[in-house]
């Protein structure tokens, strides 16, 4: 049976007057390293499978501040069909974002683990305000230790005070289109993640693009901010990469 969940968290200067979790999306509030609130999600149950509706909705007020981090990595998996003989069907994990102005999210999940035989559609949509400040970091592993990844189709959008900031969609595994696994996508890796950093600090002092390692690179977006592009052999080379650039970038 699939499972239909929304989890809501809406930080304000003040605090953090709904923190709501829903299903296998559990939510708690945890001891912030800076200003503001943290929260980390803890997966109450093994999710997503097929078949799956996911999503999490996290609202910064004007002038909060907000970190949202995990527990534990996510692990997409086959999910049951409803009825003997069918496919399961792809399970959806939305994600939506909203940052008010002189507002700051930093939303720093674990990796996303397409294991083999899943199918997952996920989609991160970020409204940010002229004055906002986002960090946001993806990470997708693709398959557990010595097997083939899943099906799995991610899209991010940004917009800032209304317009189109960045807006990318990625496709792996064997639902996807013919060569993402050659030499021009991935290379034979089997992780692949992002950082993506917008805020006002960037129109004063933009950045320049540079190379960060053989497999990372990073190029400033067509407006206040910079996206840092990896690939690696491994979760943990992904991190060290996408960290190295978070402590040089983050300003």
């Amino acid at each position: 049976m699939s499972v239909r969940a929304t989890a809501r968290i809406v930080a304000t200067p003040a605090g953090l007057p709904v923190l709501t979790g829903d299903g296998p999306l559990a939510l708690r509030r945890t001891r912030a390293a800076g200003p503001g609130a943290r929260v980390t999600v803890v997966g109450a149950m093994s999710a997503p499978l097929g078949g799956d509706r996911l999503a999490i909705e996290a609202e910064v007020r004007d002038g909060a501040r907000l970190t949202v981090d995990a527990a534990a990595a996510t692990v997409a998996l086959p999910g049951r069909p409803a009825r003997a003989g069918d496919a399961p069907g792809h399970a959806r994990y939305d994600v939506r974002l909203s940052v008010g102005e002189g507002a700051e999210l930093r939303w720093l999940p674990e990796q996303l683990i397409s294991a083999y035989g899943s199918d997952l559609r996920m989609r991160t949509s970020v409204e940010l305000a002229a004055t906002g400040r986002l960090v946001l970091r993806e990470e997708q592993i693709l398959g557990r230790h010595g097997e083939p990844p899943g099906t799995l189709l991610t899209r991010l959008t940004v917009r800032r005070a209304g317009r189109p900031l960045f807006d990318q969609e990625l496709a792996y595994g064997p639902g996807a289109p013919g060569g993402w696994d050659g030499g021009a996508v991935l290379g034979g890796h089997r992780a692949v993640g992002q950082l993506l950093i917008a805020g006002p600090e960037f129109e004063e002092k933009p950045a320049l693009p540079r190379v960060l390692s053989d497999t990372a690179v990073l190029t400033p977006l067509a407006g206040p901010g910079v996206l840092v592009t990896a690939v690696a052999p491994d979760a943990l080379g992904l991190r060290r990469v996408l960290d190295e650039a978070l402590l040089t970038e983050g300003r």
